[in-house]
């Protein structure tokens, strides 16, 4: 069978997150399976570089399937976008090296978060920004925030997952917060995030903007290895994966 490698987007607002469960069909995994299985007529499984929650899109995922057909990429493109629902689209699909992997060979991930400070309402961008009808946020205090999370650091108080076994040790490249008229858009570059781990990461940010957390005690933070020291966890609509890198 050939390996290939496609580019996922999806509005995920009516989604139960990116990862197949057993006691829903309602997840982009599932979605997609499900037409590749029909295209091939025998069971295909997906493989996505990031495991979106509930609620989150993405403008660049990136997923990998194993098939045998004798449709081309493009052909196989075309064949998903015509069976899939209005709000989960292909961009593309190639072959890939037998050995590729999605999730494992991604070396950055890219998360935008977006936050709306206009104190009107976003009816037409409603479902893809966090209205937030608090007052002004520092982005000052909120940057210098982020020096402390730059690098690898074991984020288990930001992991949403109690349960959680395995290591939690993740390294964020970069955070980059750039604010207008209307918005303030943090973008996190790392080679991975726990779960809800960005969303936690902004909802703490916000506690520094507002004043309410000091900005230099990131490092207390990650050290306690608490999930009740953090913020709270940032809606799940503000969140959207924008795009995987591989080596």
């Amino acid at each position: 069978m050939k390996n290939y490698r496609m580019t996922v987007q999806y509005d995920g607002t009516r989604y139960n997150g990116w990862q197949k469960q057993g006691d829903t069909d309602n997840t982009i995994q599932n979605k997609l399976e499900t037409i590749l299985t029909r295209m091939t007529e025998t069971p295909v499984s997906v493989h996505g570089a990031g495991r979106t929650d509930a609620g989150v899109h993405a403008r660049g995922q990136v997923a990998q399937f194993r098939a045998e057909t004798e449709l081309s990429p493009d052909e196989i493109r075309d064949y998903l976008n015509r069976y899939l629902p209005d709000d989960i689209g292909i961009l593309d699909v190639k072959e890939a090296a037998p050995r590729f992997h999605s999730r494992y060979n991604a070396s950055t991930k890219y998360y935008l978060y977006r936050i709306g400070t206009n104190k009107a309402a976003h009816v037409f961008e409603r479902k893809y920004i966090y209205e937030y009808r608090g007052g002004t946020l520092d982005t000052a205090a909120m940057k210098l925030a982020t020096l402390q999370l730059i690098g690898e650091h074991d984020f288990r108080s930001f992991c949403g997952n109690p349960k959680m076994n395995k290591s939690t040790v993740r390294t964020i490249h970069s955070i980059r917060i750039t604010e207008n008229s209307d918005e303030i858009d943090l973008a996190f570059f790392g080679d991975g995030f726990l779960q809800y781990m960005v969303r936690i990461l902004v909802g703490t940010l916000i506690e520094v903007g507002e004043h309410r957390r000091d900005p230099q005690s990131m490092n207390a933070l990650l050290e306690s290895r608490s999930r009740r020291m953090a913020g709270p966890t940032a809606p799940a609509c503000g969140l959207t994966l924008m795009e995987v890198r591989y080596n």
